[in-house]
């Protein structure tokens, strides 16, 4: 049963230029491994995280560090979470979270689908 559906999209060159004004910026949203990463790449990240945000209700007391996208084997992109978003996971009785991710023409967009009782 699906238990939320979130989607983002973010303008890259915004995205870049917000970068630009506050550098930490990428240490405040990112994990370690996913900072090393081309800007249309970290703005797809930022609209996964965006759109996983509004699968769980919101940001209030959710750490950016806490949700981190990944890449299988097949270079698939799939989120590890800890924390407080695993923790708004198990209140909301998500067992599994389906992500896609595309970045085209200057946009960034990600599309997550969560599952409730799965996994």
């Amino acid at each position: 049963m699906i238990a939320g559906i979130g989607v983002d999209v973010v303008d890259v060159a915004r995205f870049e230029r917000s970068l630009a004004r506050t550098p930490r910026l990428v240490e405040r949203l990112f994990v370690p491994a996913e900072r090393d990463r081309a800007p249309r790449s970290l703005a797809a990240r930022f609209a996964a995280k965006e759109a996983l945000l509004k699968v769980i209700g919101g940001a209030h007391g959710v750490r950016w560090h806490d949700m981190e996208v990944v890449s299988d084997d097949h270079g698939n992109p799939a989120f590890r979470v800890t924390g407080t978003v695993a923790a708004a996971f198990a209140e909301l009785g998500i067992g599994e979270v389906h992500l896609s991710m595309s970045h085209d023409a200057g946009l960034a967009c990600a599309f997550v689908v969560a599952e409730r009782g799965i996994g």
